[in-house]
């Protein structure tokens, strides 16, 4: 029985997106019905086709007298007990099985729960309730008894063209699996120009390009099959950075491979290039965490103002989008200050990236990371922290030794 609220972001990025399911809700107030709505337009829910109208169970049960009913059932009653359990067993008659029905009650009762339950009822919410809160109920319905977590995807993108955005998110990436121990899996979508391959010394003779130009054939076999292993925990799905087909995909191309990867890897990391299509849009969107990647210039920043409008309209349900700032301090070029770029924004960067040509092309040239190159440099510790805070993990200190096992080890030893 649900009944508390939820707050932005957190919790709520741990909720599994909903399949391609039809929902029909019989609300009996305009303000369920507004949550309904709300609830419909958050990103998870973005493969369903939702359909409200007024009416309560009374309506239900006469919509469905003559009509198959869809997938899950939403029932608002403001009404006493035994009203709601009259119009559920009047709805029961019609009712095909495996459909699922969800009560949004007014009263917090036990016993009426439990009553629901006993005739088949998959879910009791009180009202009022958030539309996060629905989208949970709803999404939890879906997921098999015991399932493991839903792996988080976490989208990287530039703000212009050669902000270095692939650089971060591989950089990230590869300090997510290493440092954190995470299992990874880096999703190069760059299909013509992807240089996941090339940062980490890796050339695999097949890769995402097998799964989005054939998704007849996608299934967990395939793609676990196509993953080049770059280290124990972290896995790349390359790119083949060739022009022999044109990247005009559908939509929803990438859906299928990313339900696949959030049902078997904890942390997906998407390289998204640096183009405003269907499929790249809905890629971003739909993301658990978003990272722009952006350098100090007037480009930059009307693109990630952009940027930002559209995520907080789209992700009024999650939180916002971090930003990372690279190649500051060009020699010679001028910049928009960091502070004044974040204050036009209203949004502080989670990283401040120097511009350092001799460490970043020695890592590029030889396949590495900055952490491989130099381990101790502040550029490296800019991307462990970034891959802790996109990850919520907080960074694991060393305890510090203390000073009185060793002293009482000497006092024992004069003793003796």
């Amino acid at each position: 029985m649900s009944s508390k609220p939820d707050s932005l972001g957190g919790e709520a990025q741990q909720i599994a997106p909903l399949p391609r399911i039809s929902i029909q809700a019989f609300c009996e107030t305009a303000d369920v019905a507004e949550v309904i709505q709300a609830a419909g337009n958050d990103r998870r829910m973005d493969k369903t086709h939702l359909k409200i109208q007024m009416g309560g169970a009374p309506a239900a049960a006469e919509a469905y007298r003559n009509a198959p009913t869809p997938n899950v059932i939403l029932i608002e009653n403001t009404h006493g007990r035994a009203e709601l359990i009259e119009g559920l067993d009047r709805l029961s008659e019609f009712c095909d099985p495996g459909t699922k029905v969800v009560i949004i009650g007014h009263i917090n009762d036990v016993l009426l729960y439990r009553d629901l339950v006993r005739r088949g009822v998959s879910e009791y919410i009180i009202a009022p309730m958030s539309s996060i809160e629905l989208v949970r109920a709803l999404s939890e319905q879906f997921r098999a008894p015991g399932a493991a977590k839903v792996g988080r995807t976490t989208a990287f993108l530039g703000a212009k063209g050669g902000v270095g955005a692939s650089t971060v998110c591989h950089n990230v990436s590869w300090a997510v699996a290493r440092a954190l121990s995470l299992d990874t899996v880096i999703v190069d979508m760059d299909i013509a120009f992807g240089t996941a391959g090339l940062d980490f010394n890796q050339d695999p003779s097949q890769g995402i390009a097998d799964l989005v130009y054939a998704p007849d054939r996608v299934d967990t076999g395939l793609v676990d099959r196509l993953l080049a292993k770059c280290s124990d925990h972290l896995s790349l799905l390359a790119a083949p950075a060739t022009l022999d087909r044109i990247c005009d995909f559908n939509e929803d191309a990438f859906d299928s491979i990313l339900d696949i990867l959030r049902g078997n890897v904890p942390a997906i990391m998407l390289d998204v290039p640096h183009l405003w299509s269907s499929w790249a849009r809905r890629v971003v969107v739909g993301a658990d965490e978003i990272v722009i990647v952006a350098t100090p210039d007037l480009a930059s920043l009307r693109n990630t103002k952009s940027m930002l409008d559209l995520l907080r309209q789209t992700r009024k349900n999650d939180s916002p989008p971090r930003l990372v700032l690279n190649m500051v301090n060009v020699p010679k070029r001028p910049e928009i200050k960091a502070a004044d770029f974040a204050k036009q924004l209203d949004i502080e960067p989670v990283a401040i990236i120097p511009f350092e040509p001799a460490m970043f092309g020695t890592a590029a040239n030889n396949g590495q990371m900055i952490a491989e190159v130099s381990a101790s440099s502040k550029t490296a510790e800019m991307f462990l922290a970034t891959a802790h805070l996109i990850t919520g993990r907080l960074e694991m200190r060393k305890p510090r030794r203390s000073l009185f096992p060793p002293l009482l080890t000497k006092l024992q030893r004069k003793k003796a």
